[in-house]
């Protein structure tokens, strides 16, 4: 049986990479009825066509879906469209819930003089211990120092649509030539021109995960005391707070609150946006079982599919209804 990592899920067929060689598969029924998780980056034994197992993951992140990745690029648009803080946010907040690497890339530089916004970037995020790069697809403007960010990794480039995500990709590698478009003037968003997640190999120890752009992602799945491990600028006052469960939002002897002239305005803003979004997500567990019975169970290093809760007690009623048959025969004898 081969093992090789899937770059590509395209409908119902999986594109292997193994010894690099291209497999075309699908999976096998059983992996269907324990409705099994495959994402791109997944390690799969395959055999004749098909998909056996899929093999444990380091890690992943759910949006976009992929598997077993080194870092986090997330590029942004210095203009056209303009920078978006509150969307910046979402993705670095995203990131450090998975634990991933991030490096903050800005493209487009060529379209901005304005120099406030660059000293913005660097004033917010360069304290906070993240990486910054500049770029220009267009021009060539910090595309070196982007092919040295890549190399020997895996790296998953997310961003909104527009933002240049498939410029840069053929900046470093131009024989791929990936489709791109411009921004509407209209609307000044992209289109997506990336329709599916693929792993894109630059060189032999090389790899970009290209995404389709995405704007809408929500943290409403968390509860609302746990946002602010996402932003370490407000985490690092918590133990101050008067309340154990302070949001920092309207409580009072909040430390956050006492500190907000040291928190960015915009980095503020969007932890109350997430934090709201975050007690949609409380409301709506609250009243209901968030225990669910899994499809499929563990025995002996082995996965079973297991009989619905429905199908067993119908099972179990059949058993009881031929034991009265029996006793009720031996009282007619």
């Amino acid at each position: 049986m081969a093992v090789g990592q899937i770059f590509k899920i395209h409908s119902d067929f999986y594109y292997i990479n193994c010894d690099n060689q291209v497999y075309e598969c699908k999976i096998r029924e059983v992996l269907k009825k324990q409705k099994q998780k495959i994402f791109v980056g997944d390690y799969a034994e395959f055999s004749d066509g098909a998909i056996e197992k899929i093999l444990p993951r380091k890690n992943f992140i759910t949006r976009p879906t992929v598997a077993n990745i080194d870092r986090v690029i997330i590029i942004s648009a210095v203009k056209e469209p303009e920078l978006n803080f509150s969307q910046l946010n979402r993705y670095i907040s995203f990131a450090k819930y998975h634990n991933l690497d991030t490096v903050l890339c800005f493209n487009k530089n060529d379209l901005s003089d304005d120099d406030k916004t660059i000293e913005k970037v660097f004033s917010i995020y360069e304290p906070l211990g993240y990486d910054i790069l500049f770029t220009s697809a267009l021009e060539g403007y910090g595309i070196e120092e982007f092919k040295t960010l890549l190399k020997g990794k895996t790296s998953v480039l997310c961003g909104a649509s527009g933002v240049g995500k498939s410029s840069l990709i053929n900046a470093v590698s131009p024989e791929l030539n990936l489709k791109t478009k411009k921004i509407s003037e209209k609307t000044q968003r992209g289109t997506h021109t990336t329709r599916h997640c693929e792993i894109i190999s630059i060189d032999n120890d090389s790899r970009i995960v290209d995404t389709p752009g995405f704007s809408n992602l929500k943290f409403d799945f968390l509860m609302p005391n746990e946002v602010d491990l996402l932003f370490p600028e407000i985490s690092k006052y918590k133990k101050d707070c008067k309340f154990q469960d302070c949001l920092h939002i309207t409580e009072t002897g909040c430390a956050v609150k006492d500190n907000l002239d040291k928190i960015d305005e915009t980095r503020y803003k969007s932890y109350i946006e997430f934090v709201c979004e975050a007690k949609e997500y409380k409301e709506r567990v609250k009243y209901q079982g968030i225990k669910t019975e899994t499809s499929h169970k563990q025995h002996h290093n082995k996965t079973a599919v297991k009989i619905s809760t429905k199908k067993r007690q119908g099972a179990r009623n059949t058993q009881k209804q031929n034991i009265y048959k029996d006793i009720e025969n031996e009282g007619i004898d």
